[in-house]
Formats: structure tokens, C-alpha cells, sequence
């Protein structure tokens, strides 16, 4: 790896978090494509961009920006998951993994946010 930021564990995490969602996401309806799978798709995949982009960024407040924008794209995704459940496009047990995963990952986001100088 020569990138800072495919060493970071969240990076890592978010890579696999944004995977599983994305695979989830294309069991929707059809009529949901362009809505609820596309919004939950293009969010949870900007949780590992925005990690990559701002531990390439010029100093530490730029990083803990983009940890920032990073954190509420998981947001995002959580109310997303929200949706797909109260929608039934998702079972609950589905709803209970992916919210466990995204809970245990906000806390280790923040964490890591909070210690950038």
C-alpha cells in the first residue's frame, strides 16, 4: 500500500461497508433505482472518498474537514437503511447488521477525527 490513507482501518472498514451496501441496494425495487439505491450507493461510498480526499489534503483542519463530510455521508446511509426498512425492501435482521456495522463505525470515525491535531 502506498497510500496514507489504505493503511487507516476506517478507510478500510468504509471500503467493505460501502461494498455490502451497494450489494444490498440493488436488490430494491426497480422503481427505486434512481431514488433510495442510487442515494444510498452514492453515500455510502463518499464515506471512504471523503476519508481518502482529506488525508491527501494540505494540512490537519483539511482532514478533519472531509472526516466531517464523512460522517454525515454515513449518516446519510443510516437514514437510508431507515427507509429501505420501514419500505420493506430490507428485512430486519439486514436493517439490524448494517445498523450495528455503521453504528460501531461512526464511534470509530469520530474517535479518529478527534485525535487529528
Amino acid at each position: 500500500m502506498k497510500f496514507k490513507f489504505e493503511k487507516l482501518i476506517i478507510w478500510q472498514k468504509t471500503m467493505d461497508f460501502g461494498e455490502e451496501i451497494n450489494s444490498m441496494a440493488y436488490k430494491f425495487p426497480k422503481t427505486e433505482l434512481f431514488n433510495l439505491s442510487s442515494q444510498i450507493r452514492r453515500a455510502a461510498d463518499s464515506i471512504a472518498l471523503n476519508i481518502s480526499e482529506g488525508s491527501i489534503g494540505q494540512s490537519n483542519p483539511d482532514f478533519k474537514r472531509f472526516m466531517n463530510y464523512a460522517i454525515r455521508s454515513l449518516a446519510e446511509v443510516v437514514t437510508c437503511l431507515h427507509k429501505a426498512r420501514r419500505r420493506e425492501y430490507i428485512s430486519p435482521e439486514e436493517f439490524d447488521n448494517q445498523y450495528e456495522f455503521a453504528f460501531n463505525l461512526i464511534n470509530m470515525m469520530v474517535a479518529f477525527r478527534n485525535k487529528i491535531n
